[in-house]
């Protein structure tokens, strides 16, 4: 079956547009014109995959975003008119896994929800199923799964690719370009990027009793190490 979209946007047209390029593109789609409304769907649809506006009558979408982190890694992409780099950093901190920016071409969106839904049901390459260990930090890349002393971490798909590629080689400083590359290969994101989706997981690290396991290399990038 194809994927879910669920498409919440409060601008009827933009809508309507989206909804078409979806279906062109083989997807099957929800729509939601403001953020109660989108949680409510959400809930009862189980999408594979939401395309958020962060500008939206009632709950905005960011706290739409919130709602939707607190038990769930579904991808999420959002869409903003809101030219200031800070707003995506504050929505990708949140646990977005991509962004966009209005006005935007309905053919780019789409590629961009090609390429994350790519990311998050990707097939593991040969050599990638070996579980890795960084000190209480257990990552099954064929489970997608990270626990820290048996306690899963609900982390998002950009997340987990982050301290997949960082465990892979612990004590290794990564660049954020690097870590770019690895984990979100298809997206025109910025390097300042990856700062957020890891300041992330440094918190979901640090929550489960694994903090000072994710260091910052100043000048340089990242780095898991067990000490």
């Amino acid at each position: 079956m194809s994927a879910l979209i669920l498409i919440v946007e409060d601008e009827p047209h933009l809508a309507d547009v989206l909804e078409a390029y979806a279906k062109q593109e083989g997807f099957r789609s929800e729509r939601a014109a403001d953020g109660n409304t989108a949680l409510t769907l959400y809930r009862a649809a189980k999408p594979d995959l939401v395309l958020l506006d962060i500008m939206l009558p009632g709950k905005n979408g960011l706290d739409v975003l919130r709602s939707i982190r607190a038990d769930s890694a579904t991808p999420v992409i959002l869409v903003t008119a809101r030219a200031e780099e800070s707003d995506h950093i504050v929505g990708l901190e949140l646990g977005a896994d991509d962004y966009v920016v209005k006005p935007f071409r309905p053919r780019e969106v789409m590629a961009r929800v090609r390429a994350v839904l790519r990311r998050a049901s990707a097939v593991l390459e040969n050599g990638q199923d070996t579980p890795l260990r960084v000190g209480p930090l257990d990552i099954d890349r064929r489970a997608v799964s990270a626990t820290v002393s048996g306690k899963e971490l609900q982390l998002t798909p950009t997340e987990f690719r982050l301290l997949s590629h960082l465990a892979a080689a612990p004590g290794r400083a990564f660049t954020r370009e690097e870590l770019l590359e690895a984990a979100l290969p298809d997206s025109d994101a910025l390097e300042r990027v990856v700062d957020a989706h890891l300041a992330g997981a440094r918190r979901k690290l640090e929550a489960a009793g694994a903090a000072g396991l994710l260091h910052t290399v100043r000048g340089v990038g990242y780095r898991l190490s067990e000490g």
